[in-house]
């Protein structure tokens, strides 16, 4: 078999211009550990339509890459990892988890508005149910609409004057160099991300182990990977798919252990929206501390906790 270091190792991604900037970040990281990379871009049936995303659902921009990946056509895939599926894919094990971006969302505005100076009725675009919900229980009035379409797409519709503001996620303006555009970052206490918004999945096969070695050792990032993974516990638990309105967030904290000492522990936030009579909704909200290696508990129990507050009504 050729070892990782002497051959070049193909990474498959979507074709878009945000996911090529994103793979290009994971290819810089194992070029400058001395390996040799070509990134290989794969168009998927996501981008090639037009439906909303709740509808399509955010699989649909994954699975071509996947089957690259199983077909050997390349040697790893990189996904935004909140777009991947909860459930685990025969044949291919994730090997790192890079240091994630600020999961934030942020907003866009015209005339560089905040979202507290937006009027009543400026229309607000987004394509996720999750800020949809978050946004309209603000009660600030907004008139919240679905959009789809790359950055570039999104962006025009706020300068062209078609829309007001925007909601995008932070980490996709900086990983395409358009920061500068943006009028506020969202608090997670206002709108709290998807789960593992701004982390970026790196799978290969799991008979290549060379492969998962070698990204394990040189692009996974710990506390991004403990934290994503509560993240994604909640999602799972609640049977919810990437699309639906659920938002968590992870943060690895410092606490104080029996004896007083410090230790560093994961602090978990999560919120799901479900319909209530009429066209209101209710955002539902639940938190708790666990020590690292829990993670996967830690989201299991702040899902049961939003199931006991009403989230087996959720929108799937």
């Amino acid at each position: 078999m050729t070892s990782p270091s002497s051959r070049t190792i193909r990474i498959g991604t979507r074709a878009s211009n945000l996911a090529m900037a994103q793979t290009g970040t994971i290819g810089k990281i194992l070029e400058e550990a001395g390996q040799k990379v070509e990134l290989v871009p794969i168009s998927t049936p996501g981008d090639r339509s037009s439906a909303p995303i709740a509808e399509i659902g955010v699989g649909v921009f994954t699975s071509a890459v996947r089957e690259a990946l199983l077909a050997k056509e390349v040697d790893v895939a990189v996904h935004s990892y909140k777009d991947l599926p909860t459930a685990p894919e025969p044949g291919i094990v994730l090997a790192a988890v890079s240091k994630r971006e600020d999961p934030r969302d942020v907003l866009i505005a015209r005339d560089g508005l905040t979202l507290s100076e937006l009027p009543t009725g400026a229309k607000v675009g987004t394509g996720s149910p999750r800020r949809m919900t978050q946004l309209r229980a603000l009660g600030l009035g907004l008139e919240v609409v679905p959009i789809r379409g790359n950055i570039d797409t999104r962006i025009s519709k706020v300068t062209s004057g078609e829309l007001d503001a925007i909601v995008v996620a932070k980490a996709g303006l900086t990983r395409v160099g358009k920061l500068d555009l943006v009028t506020e970052v969202i608090d997670p206490i206002q709108i709290l991300p998807a789960p593992a918004q701004g982390a970026l999945a790196v799978e290969t096969r799991v008979d290549d182990v060379d492969t998962e070695h070698l990204l394990r050792s040189i692009v996974d990032d710990e506390a991004t990977r403990v934290a994503v993974a509560a993240e994604r516990a909640v999602l799972a638990t609640l049977q919810a798919g990437c699309s639906a309105p659920v938002g968590a967030l992870a943060e690895v904290v410092e606490d104080l252990n029996s004896e007083g000492g410090v230790v560093e522990r994961l602090s978990l936030r999560g919120v799901a929206a479900t319909a209530t009579e009429g066209d209101s909704v209710q955002i539902l909200k639940a938190s708790a501390v666990a020590d690292k290696h829990e993670a996967d508990r830690l989201g299991r129990t702040v899902a049961s906790e939003l199931l006991d507050l009403g989230a087996g009504a959720l929108s799937r």
